[in-house]
């Protein structure tokens, strides 16, 4: 309750509620809850970096490298060449519409961002 109460009262940890109340819910005896929660972190957040990374058709090097150095600075940098960098070749010209591919890719990478920044 007490764990519930601290998540819905602070802004932060409530992109990051689902993490913390399924790691609660897996959680049985163990001798070192903080290494489990560090494992478990790092299952989920490479979960979910490789799906948006299938998903969206993006460049596995660059993208781990862009949310690396998201994590190292702070923030997601949503201006500039870096985003495209990390994109999939598509047309400039016609019927590619890269605007809404980039859209959805930065939502995507700031709503995984928000989730596990911070969080270890």
């Amino acid at each position: 309750i007490n764990i519930q109460k601290a998540i819905d009262s602070s802004p932060e940890m409530r992109s990051k509620k689902a993490l913390i109340e399924n790691f609660i819910k897996g959680i049985n005896e163990v001798d070192d809850v903080l290494d489990e929660w560090r494992s478990y972190v790092a299952e989920e957040k490479e979960k979910a970096i490789k799906t948006i990374i299938e998903t969206e058709n993006l460049k596995e090097a660059e993208t781990r490298k862009f949310i690396s150095t998201a994590f190292e600075t702070g923030s997601i940098k949503t201006t500039g060449t870096d985003v495209d960098k990390i994109l999939p070749p598509i047309s400039r010209f016609g019927s590619g519409n890269r605007d809404e591919k980039r859209k959805t890719v930065l939502a995507r990478l700031l709503e995984f961002f928000e989730r596990f920044f911070g969080i270890v």
